[in-house]
């Protein structure tokens, strides 16, 4: 128990060290804005001390203006020494440009963040209908926080991967806010009950969240003839296979969005062997009927995924009675690894909508799984061989302690003395 503590303990204390290392200390400056504030104990003063333009040494007046050194207020909030007060919301966006469209500023505090973010913006839907004198729209303060910004890597970051979709939301899923845009409220809600967020939840930050798909600074809905591409870009395999499938073409006729028609958009759930063939869950049945060739392919598709998975399931069950007796089965299991990844490629191989081409990959995993099930037996019949000979030496040790026993007692028998004359 010790040992799994002790290099936890490591990895904790080696990454706040690392965290500390690549954090600068906060430069020396003269802020009489924030002291005063602090004394008064404004609440955006108490929240700076925790945001990262604090950590990096600038002052209240990078954003507000006026004279930070100064020691009397009407000259700290003069107009003469630059002072605007609280920005209007159309101004916020320019406003944190100023700084961080500027490479060369940036450059000196941090070398990987973007500078095009104000261009990206101003493409959205957001920037688009900001210039047009919609202050209710979202600027950078509303998914960044105003005096507590974080990095994105800070889990108390309000951009922090688990923390956008409730940052999204925040607007999103507030219906008397989206009424105006006659735009749906539930996006949040299905988001949560999919298995993305699952994931995300789950600790996979690479896991899709709202900025994945729609973008973060250039955020747009993408398009009906776009949401392949957007799935694709995680989902490379399943688009190129829907690309040679015979949905293609038809579906473009009808408007189909490609991936979203059978996984919808939000609410993506957990994918299963159920999902394609004739059951009352598959989504072929959606447009196929019986008899027609797309019944009969998923069918044949839905099959032959079971027949694998259900030969997979027996062979590796084999492999595990062996090896919780004991018997050494790593070549059975790395055989089993290929198998499954037969399977893998098969299920990902249904989005072509090609029973031949889904049948050919099961049938290579079926050779493998045959090759998963000879181990396992071959592992069976040693542990029946080695329980036999334990079997017959213990039989063996029985008969040796048995017999050592009756010399024994026959040794410390009392000998018969001989009678007197």
């Amino acid at each position: 128990m010790r040992a799994p503590f002790t290099l936890a303990l490591a990895l904790v204390v080696g990454g706040a060290a690392a965290l500390a290392a690549q954090e600068k200390p906060r430069p020396k400056v003269t802020d009489s804005c924030l002291d005063c504030h602090t004394v008064l104990e404004h609440p955006a003063a108490q929240k700076y001390a925790e945001d990262i333009h604090y950590a990096r040494g600038l002052t209240c007046a990078a954003c507000h203006g006026g004279d930070p050194t100064a020691e009397d207020m009407s000259e700290a909030m003069s107009s003469s020494r630059g002072y605007r007060g609280v920005p209007k919301r159309s101004e916020i966006p320019q406003l944190c440009a100023r700084c961080h469209s500027d490479a060369a500023f940036m450059r000196a505090y941090n070398l990987s963040l973007r500078t095009d973010q104000l261009a990206q913006y101003w493409t959205s839907v957001h920037g688009r209908r900001l210039g047009q004198g919609d202050t209710r729209v979202a600027v950078c303060i509303d998914c960044h926080s105003v005096h507590d910004i974080r990095p994105s890597t800070s889990p108390l970051s309000s951009v922090y991967p688990p923390n956008i979709p409730q940052t999204c939301g925040r607007c999103h899923a507030d219906v008397a806010r989206m009424k105006p845009y006659k735009i749906p409220t539930d996006q949040l809600a299905d988001y949560q009950a999919s298995v993305h967020y699952q994931k995300l939840t789950g600790g996979d930050l690479s896991s899709p969240t709202c900025a994945t798909c729609h973008g973060n600074h250039g955020a747009a809905p993408p398009g009906v003839a776009s949401v392949e591409r957007v799935c694709g870009t995680c989902h490379v395999f399943q688009e190129q296979l829907f690309d040679q499938s015979p949905h293609k073409q038809p579906w473009e006729g009808l408007g189909f969005a490609a991936c979203s028609t059978c996984h919808s958009n939000h609410r993506i759930e957990a994918t299963g062997d159920f999902l394609v063939g004739t059951g009352d869950r598959a989504f072929c049945v959606t447009c196929h009927t019986e008899g027609d060739n797309g019944w009969t392919v998923a069918k044949q598709m839905h099959d032959k995924l079971t027949e694998l998975d259900a030969a997979l399931v027996q062979a590796s069950g084999l492999l595990a009675r062996a090896e919780r007796a004991g018997v050494e089965v790593s070549q059975g299991r790395l055989r089993e690894t290929g198998a499954r990844e037969k399977l893998i490629k098969a299920r990902v191989d249904v989005h072509a909508f090609n029973a031949r081409r889904v049948e050919e990959t099961v049938g290579e995993g079926m050779k493998i799984t045959a090759e998963v099930q000879a181990a396992g037996n071959e592992a069976l019949a040693e542990l029946a061989f080695r329980r036999k000979g334990l079997g017959l030496s213990l039989l063996a040790i029985g008969f040796v302690v048995l017999s050592l026993w009756l010399l024994i007692r026959h040794l410390e028998r009392p000998q018969n003395q001989a009678p007197k004359a």
